[in-house]
């Protein structure tokens, strides 16, 4: 019990350093939970339930490239039967207008690099 000062400066500090980023986040007034999206007003439904596509959207999109380029299945029966046309840019760009606003957002702030964009051009843009 000699060392109860020493062990308990050394939690101290370990702890403060353990925590200095969530620290200095917060002194910067950084953003600290998911960014806000900018999501279409004009559409009330999409191609599967909003849990579904926040943490599963790129299972379906490769699915959907699999199925459509290697099988020529280019049709998609969504929730209630549905159905949508099996292309990233010409079913979910068609409500997710602004690449920069949606996508970007999201997988800037997961630290994802999806290579949609080496074969797709986003809204507005021409490879």
């Amino acid at each position: 019990m000699h060392d109860a000062g020493k062990i308990i400066a050394g939690l101290v500090i370990f702890l403060a350093l353990v925590t200095l980023p969530i620290w200095y986040q917060a002194a910067r007034g950084a953003e600290t939970g998911p960014p806000k999206l900018e999501v279409p007003t004009d559409s009330q439904v999409c191609v599967a339930p909003i849990q579904y596509m926040r943490a599963l959207h790129m299972d379906l999109l490769n699915v959907w490239r699999d199925e459509a380029v290697r099988d020529g299945d280019r049709t998609y029966v969504g929730v209630g039967g549905k159905e949508y046309e099996k292309s990233l840019a010409g079913t979910c760009l068609s409500c997710h207008s602004s690449k920069e606003q949606f996508c970007d957002r999201c997988h800037g702030y997961v630290g994802a690099e999806p290579y949609c964009w080496d074969c797709h051009a986003g809204p507005g843009e021409m490879h």
